[in-house]
Order: structure tokens, then C-alpha cells, then sequence
């Protein structure tokens, strides 16, 4: 899969940079990999990375490049092991890569429900089911890039179905 230049026709891929109270935790994002157990909810930096690399889907926010209304859409996304979610985005399939290109700002939202994790609730917002919020922008990888190519790695095998409908593009 090649991923073109024209952003008109091709996919595109994105990392969110990931922002929580304007502090960096790359630190806790290695030490969090998809195989771990749960961790303790208090050490918010942990936590957050480890829900981020257990989740396979979310909704990312984005403005609407006409007028800057919120648009959300459910995005599948993989973390490639670093605890930053990676979306592969269309400008022609829907309007969040498009979103995207206009105005990076963007917001994130995982709950832990999917992981059933959450005590045996049946309830997505009930208080024992962690939910995050993730805000700040999306970046453009560059297509040639060790980070690109190990995005779209993680990507597809995480989501197989992705390469298939975006190949032909």
C-alpha cells in the first residue's frame, strides 16, 4: 500500500499527540504494552496508556472544515507500542481526514468497557468502567518514515480489513 501525495485521493495516516495535563509520559507509554494487566487507576499516566494500548476503537473529534462545528466519528486505531493512538484516515470516504488537514485540533474518546475490564458491569457509563478523554492535534506522518511504516504495520494487523478497503483508493 502507497500511501500518494495527493491527500485527495489517498489514505492518510495520523498520530494523535497526546497531551494530559500538559505533561509528556512516553515513559509510562513503554512500559505499558497490550499484553499487560490492568493497572492501578490512580497512576493516571499509566492507566491512560495502558487503556490507550488495550483499545482497538474510539471516537475522534474533530472540527468541520467549513465552519468548525464538532464532528466525532468511531475510528479503529493501534498504538504500535507507544501508547499514542494511529489512525488511518481517507479525505474521501468521510470527512475526518479532511477535518483533519484544515485544523489538526482534535479529541479522542476510549472507554474501557470494550476491554470488559470493568468489574463485570453491564453499563459502558458506569463509574467502575475507566473513560478517557484524550485532546490536542493530529500530525500527518511523513509517508517515508520508520514512524509511518511502523504505524501502518501495527495498523493492519490490527485491523486487517483496513488495507483491504483503503487499497484502492
Amino acid at each position: 500500500m502507497t500511501i500518494l501525495h495527493n491527500f485527495l485521493l489517498a489514505p492518510i495516516l495520523f498520530i494523535a499527540f497526546i497531551f494530559i495535563n500538559n505533561q509528556d509520559f512516553s515513559q509510562a507509554a513503554a512500559a505499558a504494552a497490550p499484553t499487560l494487566p490492568r493497572p492501578d487507576p490512580d497512576n493516571d499516566p499509566l492507566f491512560a496508556r495502558w487503556l490507550v494500548s488495550q483499545g482497538s476503537w474510539g471516537v475522534l473529534n474533530t472540527l468541520d472544515h467549513f465552519d468548525l462545528t464538532p464532528f466525532g466519528n468511531v475510528m479503529s486505531y493501534s498504538d504500535a507500542g507507544t501508547g499514542s493512538p494511529y489512525f488511518y484516515l481517507t479525505t474521501t470516504r468521510d470527512p475526518t481526514g479532511l477535518n483533519a488537514l484544515k485544523n489538526p485540533k482534535s479529541s479522542f474518546t476510549l472507554s474501557e468497557y470494550e476491554l470488559g475490564t470493568c468489574n463485570a458491569t453491564t453499563d459502558p457509563q458506569s463509574p467502575l468502567c475507566a473513560k478517557i478523554t484524550l485532546s490536542g492535534r493530529l500530525r500527518l506522518l511523513n509517508q517515508n518514515s520508520k514512524e509511518a511504516a511502523s504505524a501502518e504495520a501495527a495498523l493492519f494487523r490490527d485491523h486487517p480489513h483496513l488495507a483491504g478497503n483503503y487499497a484502492h483508493n
